[in-house]
C-alpha cells in the first residue's frame, strides 16, 4: 500500500508588490495554518517516509512550519506551478511508502480530484484553499502503478477546521 498527503501551501503574503511569485513567504496566518496542520499530522500519525516540495518560498515555509522531523526532502522545481501529470510523474519516480507532497494550485486540486475514487463530501474539497490536505492510500506496491480514480479517501482538512 502507499500513501500520498497532498497539501497546497499555506496562505502567502501580497504586501510586497515587488516580489516575485516564486518568491513570495508566507503571511502569518499562513505560518499559524502551517503549525496547526503539523500538528493535525502528527497527531493523527500521518508522518511521511519521503518529502516533495516545490522550491518556491511557500512552499518551503509551509514545510518548515509543520515541524515534522528528519524526514528525507526533496526541493522541485518542477512541482513550481505543476499540472497533475507533472505531479503524477514525480510519484512515479519514488519507492517510498508514505510521501508528503507541497505544491501550488491549480494543480494540486486538480491531482487530489483525478485520484480518488469518491471524493471527499467537505465544503473545500473542490475550492482546495491554501493549507488543503488531503491524505489518501492507495492499493499498490509501486507508485508507477498510480492511476486516476484509485485513491481511498482518509481524511481531507482545511486550516480553518483545526482552528475551531
Amino acid at each position: 500500500m502507499k500513501r500520498l498527503i497532498l497539501m497546497r501551501h499555506a496562505k502567502s503574503d501580497w504586501t510586497d508588490l515587488d516580489q516575485t511569485d516564486h518568491g513570495r513567504a508566507l503571511n502569518e496566518r499562513g505560518r499559524v495554518s502551517a503549525a496547526a496542520l503539523g500538528d493535525w499530522l502528527r497527531k493523527n500519525g500521518f508522518q511521511p517516509d519521503h518529502i516533495l516540495c516545490s522550491d518556491a518560498k511557500r512552499t518551503r515555509e509551509t514545510l518548515d512550519g509543520l515541524k515534522l522531523g528528519d524526514a528525507p526532502t526533496s526541493f522541485l522545481k518542477s512541482l513550481y506551478l505543476a499540472e497533475p501529470d507533472v505531479m503524477a510523474g514525480t510519484l512515479h519516480q519514488r519507492s517510498e511508502d508514505c510521501i508528503l507532497m507541497v505544491a501550488h494550485n491549480p494543480g494540486t486540486a486538480m491531482l487530489a480530484e483525478m485520484l480518488l475514487a469518491t471524493a471527499s463530501d467537505h465544503s473545500g474539497f473542490y475550492k482546495y484553499p491554501t493549507g488543503a490536505t488531503l491524505v489518501v492510500d492507495f492499493d499498490i506496491m509501486d507508485w508507477r502503478d498510480l492511476r486516476k480514480g484509485t485513491g481511498k479517501l482518509v481524511q481531507f482538512t482545511v486550516p480553518r477546521d483545526l482552528m475551531k
